[in-house]
């Protein structure tokens, strides 16, 4: 099993997050990468729900953690809900290829599905989300 970070940048928007994923198989193109990152998030979103505790609670470490990205919460969660995986799969698919982000792999754009991609623990990844200025796609 690899760890890779993501990078996921909005435009317009000078904050970079940076996601956490793990990888279980080998990647060879750009949609197996998309997979990857949408099964990994979907089993997190996924045991949140499964794994709730009835009640929460901060100790002053996650005070202090969550105070220097200026919200502090207790990560209730009103929707259990749990999320379809292979959906979300086409989902994501659907969305890179109606251009509603961009992936740069070492800051080169690849501009299809199936491009051989090569992947280190060194690689830079990054998702581009594009915004919109007007009210329709078209």
């Amino acid at each position: 099993m690899q760890e890779f970070f993501i990078n996921l940048k909005r435009l317009g928007k000078k904050k970079i997050y940076t996601e956490t994923i793990q990888l279980d198989f080998k990647i060879n193109d750009l949609k197996d990468l998309l997979v990857a990152c949408v099964s990994s998030k979907i089993k997190d979103y996924n045991s949140k729900r499964e794994n709730n505790q009835l009640l929460s609670f901060l100790t002053p470490s996650q005070i202090q953690e969550q105070s220097e990205t200026g919200k502090i919460g207790f990560g209730d969660i009103a929707n259990y809900n749990l999320a379809d995986e292979q959906a979300s799969i086409e989902t994501a698919i659907q969305a890179y290829k109606d251009g509603m982000f961009l992936v740069f792999i070492n800051d080169e754009e690849i501009t299809d599905l199936n491009e051989n991609i090569s992947l280190t623990p060194d690689t830079n990844i990054t998702f581009l989300r594009m915004t919109f200025l007007t009210g329709t796609y078209w």
